[in-house]
């Protein structure tokens, strides 16, 4: 069966943004515990493109899928798994890129969404911290999505985001989502 295109999160509000999350099925990699087979030949490149022997993959229904086969493991390494293969998979930064948010509410009412570029929706909140990492870069700003997996926020996103703190005027600089507040400053 084929995955279904991705949503338009500007087209959704926040409560059918959480019944959509609550929707989705997610194989039960945790769970499976089969003998590592070797290298998939696969990489996720910084900006959030998957390649195969070198070669981007261009179709995007199968780049959701492979994600949702992505696993973090224990030692910080990443593998695509089935019930009856793992995969080692190279990963340049984070598997995946936040490229869209949507907020709704103020201050600690404050509700933040992120599109993943798989197509993923995921609220920021306790169970989804926002952190700041200090990187020879510059800050460069994550979205825990799963199981150690994380998004790392396109620039554009992180701009608004950035925006969204200093217009609160907090100290220091932070952003309200879920009952949470994350703060903006580099760990």
């Amino acid at each position: 069966m084929p995955m279904p295109p991705p949503p338009d999160l500007a087209a959704l509000s926040l409560a059918e943004v959480a019944r959509l999350v609550e929707e989705r099925r997610l194989p039960p990699v945790e769970r499976w515990n089969p003998p590592h087979c070797g290298h998939s030949e696969m990489r996720i490149a910084r900006d959030g493109t998957w390649y195969h022997q070198g070669g981007p993959i261009g179709r995007a229904a199968m780049v959701r899928l492979f994600s949702t086969l992505l696993r973090r493991e224990a030692d910080g390494g990443f593998v695509l798994v089935t019930p009856v293969e793992k995969l080692t998979i190279d990963v340049e930064d984070a598997p995946f890129v936040a490229v869209e948010m949507k907020a709704e509410g103020q201050a600690e009412a404050t509700r933040l969404a992120f599109r993943l570029n798989t197509g993923d929706l995921v609220t920021a909140g306790p169970a989804h911290p926002l952190r700041l990492a200090a990187t020879p870069e510059g800050p460069r700003p994550y979205l825990l999505v799963r199981g150690g997996l994380e998004a790392v926020l396109a620039r554009p996103v992180y701009y608004e985001l950035a925006e969204r703190a200093l217009a609160d005027g907090g100290e220091p600089p932070g952003v309200w989502s879920d009952g949470a507040f994350f703060a903006l400053d580099p760990a």
